[in-house]
């Protein structure tokens, strides 16, 4: 038996957690399926399973599982990054963001 943690996210700020015990040699699908989280898993199989990664690595539905591993189910992302920082920018001004944001009264611009 090995032992694995699951971990997912449904929402913001909320993390579900959990501790299984799975034979040796299972896979990320088996850990899913034996979680309950997911119960489409039941009915279509490989294609419901979540997107998913070891550790922060992506990972495959067959990948067997070692102990000690951290498996965490991936959202969608809502929101590109890229534009969601552009959009804080634009917010913010130029003045309140960046590097040199707090400057010392008199200071050169720069430093």
């Amino acid at each position: 038996m090995i032992e694995v943690t699951l971990v997912y996210s449904p929402a913001s700020r909320v993390v579900n957690e959990m501790v299984l015990h799975l034979p040796e040699g299972s896979q990320v699908f088996d850990a899913w399926l034996a979680s309950a989280w997911f119960p489409a898993m039941q009915a279509q199989g490989r294609q419901a399973c979540p997107e998913s990664s070891i550790w922060g690595r992506k990972t495959t539905p067959t990948q067997t599982l070692r102990e000690g591993d951290r498996l965490e189910a991936l959202r969608p992302l809502t929101v590109d990054p890229k534009e969601a920082r552009r959009q804080r920018f634009v917010k913010q001004g130029s003045r309140s963001a960046g590097l040199f944001a707090s400057r010392r009264p008199g200071a050169k611009s720069g430093y």
